[in-house]
Order: C-alpha cells, then structure tokens, then sequence
C-alpha cells in the first residue's frame, strides 16, 4: 500500500495561520520529548534513587528502569487510540489542549515525588504511574501534532512541515542534555543525586503553561472543518486502516529504533558498557543529536522535490551498513576524539534521513476521517515496540551475551525491515493537496 488510503483531504490556508499552526503543533512535541531524554540522561541517578533497595544491583536497578520507560512506551498507542478517535471526532484543537496539560502535570509530577529511602517500594510504583500517564499524553500528541502541521502546511510544503516535528525531537532530546550537562557541570555527584536530578522534570511547569497558551490560541484546521461540513463523512474500511497502520508502522521501526539508540540509550551504554563519565557521554549524546538536527528539516524539503521514498531509503540503508562500524570506532581506544565525535555526529544525521519526511509519508497514508488516529497509532505501535524497549532489550541482552556490539545490531536489523517497508512507497514526489 504505497498510495494514501483514500483521498487526503489536506488542504492549505493563509500564511500566518500555517505559521502558527506550526509552532502550536511543534511545541508539545518539545517538551514531550524533553523529558523523554532528560529520562534516559538520567537513568542510572533515577534507577539509584528508585529502583535500588538496599543491597540490590546496579545492573538490575538500571534494567528495572528502563522496563519503567518501556511501559510509558506501550501505553503512548493506548493514548494514540483514545486521543485520537476524540481528535477525528471532535477537532484536534481540543484534544491537543487535553494533551498538553496532562503531559506537564504527570512530568512535573515527577520533579517531586519521594524516593526509596522516604517510601520504600511505593516510590517506583509511583514513578511508573505518572510514566504511565506520559505514555498516554505522548500517544495523544503525535497524531495532532502532525495532522495539525500538514493539514495546515502551504501546497508541495508537506514534508517540509511535517519535518518540524522530528526537528522538535532534535531540539528537546538537546534541550534536555543541555539540562543535564549544565547540572552536572556546576553540582556535585552527590547533590546532582540528593536533588539535583528533580530540576529537569520541574522546568517542564513554565515551558507546559506556554505551550497551553499557544493552543488556546490554535485553530481549528481547514481539513477537519471541511469535513465537519458533510453530512456523513467518508471512513474507509477498518480492515484497510488496520494495514495501513501496520505498513506505517514498518516504514518508520528503524528510524525509532535506531534513534532511540544513538540519541538516548548512548549515555547509559557509554557508561556502562565503555566505561565512559557522565559528562564524556552527554558530550557523545549532544553531538549525535546535533547531527540528528542537521539534516532533518533539509531531508524533509527535499522530499518534497523527489518524493519520501528515495530519502528514507537512503537513511535506513545507510544505518544498515554503517551502524557497526560506527559502534566499533566508539569501542576502539586507539580512535581519536575527534573522530569518535565525528562517528556519533553522523550516527544522528543519518537518522535524520528518515526522520525528516517520515511524519508527512505517515499523514499522506491516511484520509481526514482517520488520520489523528491512523498515523497517530502507527507511529505509537512502532515507537513501543522498538524505542521504549530499546534500552531495556539492549542493557538486557548486553548483560546475557557480554557482547558490546549489540546497539550496532539492533539499530541495523530493524533498519534493513524498515528498507523491505519503505520500498512499498510509490516513487513520484507527493505534491499539492491531493
């Protein structure tokens, strides 16, 4: 299925709406994965601090922890289904308002709930239950965020919009290693652990009241009002949706797995695995979301000239062929510095590759009727499975095996699926509104 389900329905409007459609759908999106990576930053202090009783391991502690970030991962298509189908329903203004105030609440949250030592067991239930309700919040946002950016977006502009939404993962993976950094630098180990490790989650308050604020003051998107206007609006058959879903899902595993190991698991496997500090392993992670960043929004405009096809392809076969050379550079003592950096900067650009017009082939798959929900669950499905298991399949199966090969390994296999999926693509770009 390489076409749309049906009909698009996608349709443009004035500039300054475009616009602002933009920054309303991306914001949430930023602080969403803001705290996903301040998360996997911090997941050897959160695991010390939740899921270590005393006398338990390390290693452990640190699997347990990233079994916390899995569950909020499975419960993002449980948002997606639920958001989603209210998004389809009712507009997807309203429902990315719901979105965003149960994101900054439960992160928030998080900021300030008491560890092991103050309450014993209940401290990582606690803490699982507001991951939970990030899970559902995520699920919710992503459907909204990108019907709202493409359906808005000007004629033969799609990918370029949609491409904002991956550049937002970008800027709020870096915004939260720029937390991070900035907290180890100027605390101590030991303050960074008593209370230092809270502010990241606490910051998320100010940044979620401004993302509201834009909101309120979104439109309602020229497509979805359009087909409010029909008596009874067009839904295609639930069997085609279903392998529409699955098929999208395939086309975009490798860009979730593989980002989720180069621009957030990195840190954890760095230091565990590499023996790397704290600080070398940011270092590592802020330069592999740069080049993440660099070649996203580039990658999505040039989509829009030669089709998402032949970029997406090139980022996934890239990762296939690159991820353990790559990976074996990191693990060489001989290699230099600069060169290290230079492996984890192009680790991040090739992703971008996929990332870029990966949010606009998702939307273009599914018509008006059903395209919160459509993309929305394929995109939550395959983030599930192969992003929010990432560190937990890899910190589980490096702890098995002994092998430090295994993220290069599992970046390039759920690539080289994604290439089987993505040839399905039609080759032709994807211009104007049809």
């Amino acid at each position: 299925m390489g076409a749309p389900v049906h009909g698009s329905g996608l349709r443009t409007d004035r500039p300054e709406r475009s616009r602002r459609a933009l920054v309303a759908g991306s914001v949430g999106n930023f602080i969403e994965w803001y705290e996903f990576g301040v998360y996997g930053y911090f997941a050897t202090v959160i695991a010390a601090r939740f899921f270590t009783p005393e006398g338990g391991s390390e290693v452990e502690a640190l699997v347990k922890t990233y079994a916390s970030f899995a569950l909020a991962f499975f419960f993002r298509p449980v948002g997606a289904a639920l958001f989603g189908r209210l998004g389809d329903r009712v507009g997807r203004r309203p429902v990315l308002i719901m979105v965003i105030v149960l994101m900054t609440a439960a992160t928030t949250l998080i900021g300030v709930l008491p560890t092991y030592d103050t309450v014993g067991a209940l401290a990582p239930w606690l803490l699982t239950f507001l991951r939970v309700l990030q899970g559902l919040s995520a699920g919710g946002e992503f459907g909204g965020a990108v019907s709202v950016m493409t359906e808005f977006a000007p004629p033969g502009s799609r990918g370029l919009y949609g491409s904002w939404q991956s550049f937002t993962v970008a800027m709020g993976l870096l915004g939260g290693a720029g937390v991070a950094a900035l907290l180890a630098t100027v605390l101590s180990e030991g303050q960074l652990g008593d209370w230092g490790w809270r502010l990241p989650f606490l910051l998320t308050l100010p940044m979620g009241l401004g993302a509201l604020w834009l909101r309120l003051r979104l439109d309602e998107t020229p497509s979805f009002e359009s087909l409010r206007e029909e008596p009874l609006p067009e839904r295609p058959p639930g069997r085609e949706v279903a392998k529409a879903i699955a098929l999208g899902a395939g086309r975009i595993m490798g860009w979730a797995a593989a980002g989720y190991t180069f621009l957030v698991v990195l840190p954890s496997y760095l230091q565990s695995s590499l023996n790397a500090t704290f600080q070398q392993a940011l270092v590592a992670t802020v330069l592999a979301n740069l080049g993440f960043a660099a070649t996203i929004i580039p990658a999505g405009l040039l989509s829009d000239r030669i089709g998402r096809r032949p970029v997406m392809l090139t980022g996934a076969l890239l990762v296939t062929v690159l991820a353990v050379p790559l990976l074996n550079l990191l693990q060489n003592t001989g290699t230099s510095n600069a060169v290290k950096g230079g492996a984890v900067f192009v680790a991040g650009a090739v992703v971008g590759l996929m990332a870029g017009p990966g949010p606009a082939m998702l939307s273009e798959m599914f018509p008006t009727s059903v395209r919160y929900t459509g993309l929305g669950l394929a995109y939550a499905l395959s983030n599930a499975v192969f992003s929010g298991c990432a560190g937990l399949i890899i910190t589980e199966t490096i702890k098995r095996t002994g092998s430090v090969d295994i993220p290069a390994y599992y970046a390039a296999v759920t690539c080289a699926v994604s290439v089987l999926a993505l040839l399905t693509l039609r080759k032709e770009p994807v211009q104007g509104g049809s």
